[in-house]
Formats: structure tokens, C-alpha cells, sequence
């Protein structure tokens, strides 16, 4: 059975549900018997001054300033707080994990917006760059199929040789190409799957040739053609033969690979199902 990070600690009440999302996929998994809940416990806060601002951690972790919910969550909570520290312990215990076994999930999302100096657009840490940080010797190749373009991403794969960021989105959202952020945009009316496709070829191919130890797929639903940042030509079909794709190409590679949930902002009702069907196309490819 499939193995995911996660903990009833994921859950944090906000003024959106890009939080409380993580619980409502995890107790349809459950419920469904489709993945083996892992709790990863909590991050020590000083792993995460390596990798950001130590300053911006330690505002974060006191909830004593303004800098501590610059990323967009306010009020500051220490459910907030605990949340993000355990779901940052579930990016380095999926990636452990997946290098052993070949395939986890992390139950989670907020991630390739956070840059070094703060986080920003709801992503707090940034959990993909933390796998490449806490891992030198390994090379962390990020698959980003979010909708928006992983910014924070792409400044963190200009200062770490062991960190490449491949971006396909509909919305760039500030993402910067350079030699390691690779980027494909897809437009959200005029593009189609095939060049979706293709890109996703592409992004495998490089991962091969750059010997990478690890894909981290940011396994996006804001994509949708129903969710208000989506393209219109993204169906609910398209998206999980996406997915069967990514997982397809990462197993015939041998590739060991790491998912996460990422973006979506449509209601739970519709949106919960769409980050489900990743785990079904993970389970038909790796666990049939």
C-alpha cells in the first residue's frame, strides 16, 4: 500500500481551505483504505533556518510580528504554526521514504512560493527546496504541475546545484527561467493536453539525463477547468491521465519520486476528489 505523510496536526482552520483540504483527502483515504497514514512528527525549527531567513523562522515560530504572517495567513495561530512544522517533517520523511521504497506521498501543499528571505502566496516553508537542502549528496529534481508558476522554486534552484525546478503552468506568477528553473508555459485557453504531454516527456528526459535521485511532482488541481485559476481545456479525465503519466514515466525510469497535493480553490466537495484520484493513479501504477 501506498505511503503518505500526514497528521491530524496538518489541519489548521483559515480563511481558506487550502489548509483544510489535507484532512478531508486524508479521511477519504482512509476511508477508502487507499494509503498508509505515516504521522511524521515536527520539524526541528532549526533545520529550517538553514534553509530560509533564520530571522523570518524564528517570527514565524513566535507569532511575535508582522513577518510571521507575511505568506498570507492571518491571524497568527499555534495551530497554524504546528501545522506547517509537521507537514515540513512530512517533506523529509516522504523523501526518505521514497528513496527507499520508490514511491510517497505527502499529504500536503504551500510550498514552491516561499524564497529564502520570507514566504509568500500561502506557502509558508519551502518543503521542496528543504528535500535538496537536507539532502546535498542527492540530486532533487521538482516537477512542478501546479497551475502557478513556482517562483520561490526557481531562486532556490539558482542557489543550490543539487536543485532543478521544472515548472508547466498555465499562470507564471513571477517564475524566472534560468539554467536549473526550466519553464513551460501552457496557455489556460488556446493550449491542450498534448502539449501538456509533451512537456511532461520533456521534464522526464531531463530528469534522466541530470542522473536526478528523486522527483518531487507538485501534483496541482488549480489546473482544472472548473477552478478559478484553470484552463479551460483541463477536464477532470486529462488531469488524472496526468497523473498516470508522471507516476508511468518515474517507474519505467526507476526514478524514486515524492507527490504532493499543491494548488486547488474550487469548494472540498469538488476539489477533494480531484486530489484523490492522484493516489488512485499512483496505486494503478505502482500497486496493481
Amino acid at each position: 500500500m501506498l505511503k503518505a505523510c500526514y497528521s491530524p496536526r496538518y489541519y489548521a482552520q483559515t480563511h481558506t481551505n487550502s489548509m483544510e483540504k489535507l484532512t478531508a483527502v486524508a479521511d477519504m483515504l482512509r476511508a477508502n483504505k487507499m494509503a498508509d497514514l505515516i504521522d511524521p512528527g515536527l520539524i526541528d525549527v532549526e533545520i529550517l533556518k538553514k534553509l530560509h531567513n533564520p530571522q523570518y523562522v524564528e517570527a514565524f515560530v513566535s507569532g511575535q510580528s508582522s513577518f510571521a504572517t507575511i505568506q498570507g495567513f492571518k491571524p497568527w495561530k499555534v495551530q497554524l504554526r504546528d501545522a506547517i512544522l509537521s507537514i515540513q517533517a512530512g517533506q523529509l520523511l516522504g523523501a526518505k521514504i521514497a528513496l527507499k521504497e520508490g514511491i510517497a506521498a505527502n499529504i500536503a501543499q504551500g510550498f514552491h512560493h516561499a524564497s529564502y528571505e520570507s514566504g509568500a502566496a500561502y506557502c509558508t516553508f519551502n518543503g521542496l527546496a528543504l528535500v535538496a537542502k537536507q539532502h546535498p549528496e542527492k540530486r532533487i529534481f521538482i516537477l512542478d504541475c501546479d497551475q502557478h508558476g513556482g517562483d520561490g522554486t526557481a531562486v532556490f534552484a539558482n542557489r543550490m546545484t543539487n536543485l532543478v525546478n521544472f515548472g508547466i503552468f498555465g499562470i507564471r506568477f513571477g517564475c524566472k527561467a534560468s539554467e536549473r528553473s526550466l519553464t513551460r508555459y501552457i496557455h489556460p485557453k488556446q493550449g491542450n493536453f498534448d502539449l501538456y504531454r509533451e512537456a511532461v516527456l520533456e521534464a522526464f528526459q531531463y530528469a534522466s539525463r541530470w542522473d536526478a535521485d528523486l522527483v518531487i511532482y507538485q501534483a496541482g488541481m488549480d489546473c482544472h477547468q472548473n477552478d478559478r485559476y484553470g484552463s479551460k481545456w483541463f477536464t477532470t479525465e486529462l488531469l488524472f491521465e496526468r497523473d498516470r503519466l508522471v507516476f508511468e514515466m518515474a517507474k519505467k525510469m526507476n526514478i524514486p519520486l515524492l507527490f504532493v497535493l499543491a494548488g486547488g480553490y474550487q469548494p472540498l466537495a469538488d476539489l477533494v476528489p480531484l486530489h484523490v484520484n492522484t493516489f488512485k493513479a499512483a496505486t494503478e501504477i505502482y500497486f496493481p
